[in-house]
């Protein structure tokens, strides 16, 4: 998971105000996130414990649908997305897997079959690297 963005009518809302109180999650929450929405920026024990990611996220995405999904909501959203569509399996089913080449259409497709709408996919110019799905 990179972020759950709200938007109005293909315009990203961010940094809305007033801003929110980020709470540090602990216990299963803590867990789920840590599992599903990596923060690999951080070392482990510092990304637990200050949580860094989740809070900029929250900060920056999650405030413009406050008034819909508290903290807990947005996040329990986040990994339901997540599940719900499957992006690596989706693309495993349609024998797209790491280290391979494939054509931008073969992963729009793929992608397309669990989004249901025009997913968002994104690769590097140089290198030509698969660099996020935006569904």
């Amino acid at each position: 998971i990179h972020g759950v963005w709200p938007d109005k009518e293909g315009t990203l809302l961010q940094n809305c105000k007033p801003l929110p109180t980020y709470i540090h999650f602990a216990d299963k929450m803590l867990n789920d996130l840590d599992k599903n929405w990596i923060q690999l920026k951080y070392p482990e024990r510092f990304a637990r414990k200050e949580q860094p990611l989740w809070l900029y996220q929250y900060l920056k995405h999650g405030s413009c649908c406050q008034k819909v999904y508290d903290q807990n909501t947005y996040f329990s959203l986040a990994l339901r997305l997540k599940d719900r569509f499957d992006l690596l399996r989706t693309l495993q089913l349609h024998r797209i897997v790491p280290g391979s080449s494939y054509t931008f259409k073969e992963i729009f497709d793929a992608v397309k079959t669990v989004s249901q709408t025009d997913p968002d996919v994104k690769c590097t110019k140089g290198a030509q690297e698969l660099t996020e799905i935006g569904i």
